[in-house]
């Protein structure tokens, strides 16, 4: 078989780059995790695991992808109404399913990943014709099945991230600005209503949000209506301004330690940045911050210079995958979001969500060894 790939310095880049993050992510969840052998075990070879799953994606040509992007699909669909029927609910919510020798996966996390070289075959496929009201009602009917699925494990936040995701993809595959604008219009419309429901205390008539979900965004909106919900973003917060310029240190076991008293629940996961503040202090933060950023950053130029729509669309997926869900992990933390259950990319634990991220890279690399022709 020949390849016809030409091997680039970006391609090295987002290997360093996303190794140190990944390898930071380790020393974290060791110290948010008390030094468990068994979880930093599991983490390691997660890591190593999605590093070279990674690899060995990134020469799998997407343009050979996209002519089984429908099977993708409907693989997809198959493992997130599995998760429905036959999901473990760990916390009130079904989003994992035990797999024979592999063990407990979550789908979503995969899905992320599966669908975005979904959206970039269609859009590829469709670079011409984009504007039609068909070809756009089919591009939110493909995305709306899998929302469907995951929102009903419950998995909100997960689906507001694939709608973002979609919708980001859609913007750079060729839509009208007439069309940017509507849609932005009617996404601003639907979270002013929401904002009005929830401070005028009607916000039981929303249907599709659980009552969990309620109360973090009541919480969020006004922490004395509910002081046990808004607590934990509390503790967070306290973490990250106790941690200072330098830190605490990494393992430390002071007695003023928010993590060491306990004061934070789902430390190695959600509140992992919570952690990082408190630990490595202002200027490990900035430096995490920094090569989130230039990650970004080297994926976006990698999809700038796509042959294609198709190769373009990837990397902004995988870019705004990594973006979006790293400032909503922060932005929970540090108490400008309600609290979403959303995990910091290479530092919360979870396979799932290291690996499904390091096939995303796979998939930009991919397109960044591709040759133009």
């Amino acid at each position: 078989m020949k390849f016809n790939y030409s091997f680039k310095i970006q391609y090295v880049f987002v290997l360093i780059l996303a190794a140190s993050l990944n390898l930071l992510g380790v020393i974290m969840v060791r110290s948010a995790s008390d030094m468990n052998s068994v979880i930093v075990q599991r983490q390691i070879i997660g890591s190593v695991a999605g590093f070279i799953l990674c690899l060995f994606v990134s020469f799998f040509d997407y343009k050979r992808l996209f002519k089984y992007a429908a099977l993708f699909y409907i693989v997809i669909n198959v493992m997130l109404i599995a998760v429905i029927l036959y999901g473990v609910v760990v916390g009130g919510a079904g989003r994992w399913i035990e797999l024979p020798v592999v063990g407990r996966i979550q789908p979503a996390e995969f899905a992320k990943a599966g669908l975005i070289l979904c959206f970039a075959a269609y859009f590829d496929k469709h670079s011409g014709d984009l504007n039609t009201f068909r070809n756009i009602l089919k591009a939110f009917i493909m995305v709306g099945i899998p929302a469907l699925l995951i929102f009903l494990e419950p998995n909100l936040s997960t689906t507001i991230i694939l709608f973002v995701i979609f919708f980001v993809m859609l913007c750079v595959s060729g839509l009208s600005i007439k069309l940017i604008a509507i849609f932005c219009g009617v996404g601003a419309g639907f979270t002013a209503l929401m904002y009005y429901l929830f401070s005028t205390d009607k916000y039981e008539a929303i249907p599709f949000i659980k009552d969990y979900q309620k109360k973090r965004i009541l919480s969020f909106l006004d922490p004395t209506s509910d002081p046990d919900s808004w607590r934990q973003t509390q503790n967070s917060i306290m973490a990250i301004g106790s941690g200072g310029f330098f830190g605490k240190g990494v393992n430390n076991t002071d007695i003023n330690s928010v993590k060491a008293g306990n004061f934070l629940i789902e430390e190695e996961t959600d509140f992992i940045f919570a952690v990082i503040g408190e630990e490595l202090g202002f200027r490990g933060c900035l430096l995490i911050l920094i090569l989130y950023f230039l990650l970004i950053v080297v994926i976006l130029y990698i999809g700038g210079k796509s042959e294609d729509t198709g190769g373009c669309a990837i990397c902004v997926g995988v870019a705004t995958w990594l973006a979006f869900q790293t400032f909503t992990n922060v932005a929970v933390c540090t108490g400008l979001f309600p609290n979403t259950g959303v995990t910091l990319p290479f530092f919360s634990r979870g396979i799932s969500s290291i690996a499904a991220i390091y096939v995303g890279l796979g998939m930009v690399l991919n397109v960044c060894l591709k040759e133009k022709r």
